[in-house]
């Protein structure tokens, strides 16, 4: 197939366009690079520097790649930030979302996959959200989200394309921006290795489910291809379901940083961890139950924890 990735030289976009080229796809990529980075794509991969609010830019795209599928990685994606701006949040997540599929209605595309968020829409959560979870986010960002899937059932409906929203719980791994205020395992494995303390946000018991960023990849290439009606919008979480809190997360990404750092041939020094105010929009506990898309996509995750945690201090450490 022809696919386009928007935000495809970003950290999962970028895991999502090795993982299709893999597969023998023919993958094109629009970003702005405000977060993501040419040195994340592959040589050969086109890439469109374009914003995706610009509509006539995002066509022009469209209509020279004219993609079989759309998977639609762009986002604004922190939390914060949109409690601080959510007209820009809305900007991006919302108008940008309709950029993309007005321009992939207009060229014939026939499937787009959306890169939603379990990890706000359910609001605070203490067990394994399922997909039928009734909708409650509470900031911008994860209002968006949920405005955006309904954006994506509105297109598959009146257009007959098949959409697929895959929702994600917090993503981590290699390549992800340590600068941003989203990404803590990135920050604290950026701060640990120049032998800064990490900073907990609040008193770190904040809950969540981490799942490791290939991993990701592949759950979006399956739902390329996966057996989902058209003029429909099918949602599934992507997620662990298990939960684990901001103390104990800095507890384990501490001696991984060391590890790595030593194995490559330095030492860093590991002091404990400072804490900071909390941030407005954290939600206190948020998992969710992926067995959906176990049976929709044959999906699971395959990389575990503190494996995915010692992989992602490596690749950190090897540019540091």
């Amino acid at each position: 197939m022809n696919i386009l990735v928007t935000g495809g030289a970003g950290f999962i976009g970028s895991h999502i366009v090795d993982a299709l080229l893999a597969e023998g796809h023919r993958v094109s990529v629009i970003d702005d690079l405000s977060s993501g980075s040419r040195d994340n794509l592959p040589a050969g991969v086109p890439l469109h520097v374009v914003d995706i609010v610009d509509t006539a830019a995002v066509a022009k795209v469209l209509a020279a790649e004219r993609p079989d599928a759309v998977c639609h990685q762009a986002a604004q994606m922190s939390v914060s930030r949109s409690v601080r701006e959510p007209l820009f949040d809305a900007q991006v997540n919302c108008i940008g979302l309709i950029n993309v599929l007005d321009a992939a209605v207009r060229e014939g595309c026939k499937r787009v996959v959306f890169a939603s968020s379990g990890g706000v829409l359910y609001g605070d959560v203490t067990t394994p959200a399922p997909e039928s979870t009734p909708a409650n986010p509470v900031s911008p960002y994860g209002i968006t989200k949920w405005v955006g899937e309904r954006y994506l059932s509105f297109y598959a409906a009146e257009h007959g394309i098949t959409a697929v929203a895959l929702r994600y719980s917090n993503v981590y791994g290699p390549r992800q921006n340590p600068h941003g205020e989203a990404g803590v395992v990135a920050i604290f494995c950026k701060k640990l290795l120049a032998g800064e303390p990490a900073v907990i946000n609040g008193d770190g018991h904040y809950v969540r489910d981490y799942v490791y960023g290939p991993d990701v990849a592949r759950a979006n290439v399956l739902a390329l291809s996966a057996a989902c009606a058209p003029g429909t919008l099918t949602s599934l979480n992507i997620g662990t379901g298990i939960g684990t809190d901001v103390v104990e997360l800095e507890a384990l990404v501490r001696p991984a940083v060391a590890a790595a750092a030593l194995g490559r041939g330095h030492s860093v020094a590991s002091p404990q961890p400072l804490h900071g105010p909390s941030r407005p929009g954290d939600l206190r506990s948020n998992l969710v139950d992926a067995s959906k898309a176990a049976e929709v996509l044959g999906w699971q995750p395959t990389v575990a924890f503190a494996d995915g945690i010692a992989r992602t201090a490596a690749w950190f450490a090897d540019r540091a």
